[in-house]
């Protein structure tokens, strides 16, 4: 693993992705870069943030740069988040807590994943300074949730994120093909990938194979197999906006609904008083053919009108991304892959670099701009009719 002065040479996020390529076995790789099917939708989360234009304004004093916003109603150094990965340990063991302190030396929040491979307690206390949200699926066991939920309450969690676009796994062809499941099952090929990655198989033998420890009671020794059934078994396909209230009565806090990509449904979401919503399509990892994220935000951005706060999730990997999303209508923009990469080449310090790489970028494009806030991005700076040529299409 690199460390932190090795890391000058990896400038982009693209750098840090090939040297996460490297580091790992293919099969691991491709589980935290894949997509669901072809993986359109993936690379329609890039390509049309790549599609968007700029107008920037000429003879702005832009000599001071002000990054700073306001994520659900707190401040925060940037509009960035860190986003829920499930098994994030696969990367790098000490994954979990690593983006945890990542984030919050950054001053940004961190979504801890119902999937984590750390339990919620072991990250809070790791990282105690951190703004943390937990993510939760809607599961048909209540009584599960209630309990995760009490647990993520008692040690400081600010909200809760629900996710609500896997009613059922997505096709990720990418894990077929190389054999990837969970638990993993050695086949031949594996074997030889996984021999060809030393410090990766070290990691392994030394911290033991990820699990899903939040779905795992205290002091039980469910293997990986009891809890990836538990899981998949769980996901609630019968979910509707109307028997969600549950919910509610198990969390006193803030929620924060994500995987909308429907102006109704984000109008829904405010009715049924969620508090923020993301507009994500799974990262490309459900259904592959959706609408990208950034051509569903202006739509769900104008329908919402500043009820609830905006989020954008898939397919930002530049500081730029990041400029566009918030002029064309998000609070802030979230990552997952991104960081992930960070952490398999370089732990915490490579989660670290990746938020430096998205600071830097973001306060360089806001100069260019001639935008001196982020809180002044607006659709001034884009070229409009295109982005909406975008959002059509």
């Amino acid at each position: 693993m690199l460390r932190r002065n090795s890391l000058a040479h990896l400038r982009t996020i693209g750098d840090l992705r090939e040297g996460a390529r490297r580091r790992l076995p293919r099969a691991v790789f491709d589980f935290i870069d894949g997509a669901a099917e072809d993986e359109l939708t993936a690379h329609r989360n890039r390509s049309d943030y790549q599609s968007i234009e700029f107008a920037p304004r000429g003879l702005i004093d832009v000599s001071k740069r002000d990054l700073t916003t306001s994520i659900l109603g707190k401040p925060a150094a940037m509009p960035l988040m860190i986003a829920p990965t499930g098994l994030a340990a696969l990367a790098c063991p000490t994954a979990d807590t690593a983006l945890a302190r990542a984030a919050a030396g950054a001053g940004i929040p961190v979504i801890v994943s119902m999937c984590a491979s750390a339990r919620l307690e072991r990250i809070a206390a790791a990282a105690p300074n951190s703004r943390r949200w937990f993510q939760v699926y809607p599961f048909k066991d209540h009584g599960l949730v209630r309990s995760v939920l009490a647990r993520a309450q008692a040690c400081g969690y600010e909200a809760i994120v629900l996710t609500v676009d896997v009613p059922v796994l997505g096709q990720r062809e990418r894990d077929h093909r190389n054999g990837f499941t969970v638990p993993l099952r050695l086949s031949g090929r594996l074997i030889w990938d996984v021999i060809r990655h030393p410090r990766w198989s070290l990691g392994i033998a030394r911290h033991g194979t990820p699990a899903m420890e939040n779905l795992r009671e205290e002091n039980r020794k469910d293997d990986i197999a009891t809890l990836s059934h538990l899981m998949t078994s769980n996901m609630d396909s019968a979910l509707t906006w109307h028997n969600m209230t549950w919910l509610r009565e198990l969390w006193p806090g803030k929620i924060i609904i994500k995987g909308i990509l429907r102006a109704d449904d984000a109008l829904e979401a405010v009715r049924c008083g969620f508090d923020a919503i993301v507009v994500s399509n799974h990262g490309g990892r459900q259904l592959d053919g959706a609408v990208s994220s950034i051509a569903a935000l202006p739509a769900i951005a104008d329908a919402v009108a500043g009820r609830a706060d905006i989020y954008i999730d898939g397919g930002v990997r530049r500081g730029s991304d990041i400029a566009k999303a918030v002029a064309l209508g998000a609070r802030a923009a979230l990552v997952g892959r991104a960081t992930l990469f960070g952490t398999a080449v370089a732990g915490e310090h490579g989660a670290t670099h990746a938020l430096s790489i998205f600071r830097a970028e973001l306060d360089r494009c806001l100069a260019l701009l001639g935008c001196p806030a982020v809180s002044s991005l607006s659709r001034d700076y884009i070229l409009v009719e295109r982005a909406r040529a975008l959002c059509r299409s």
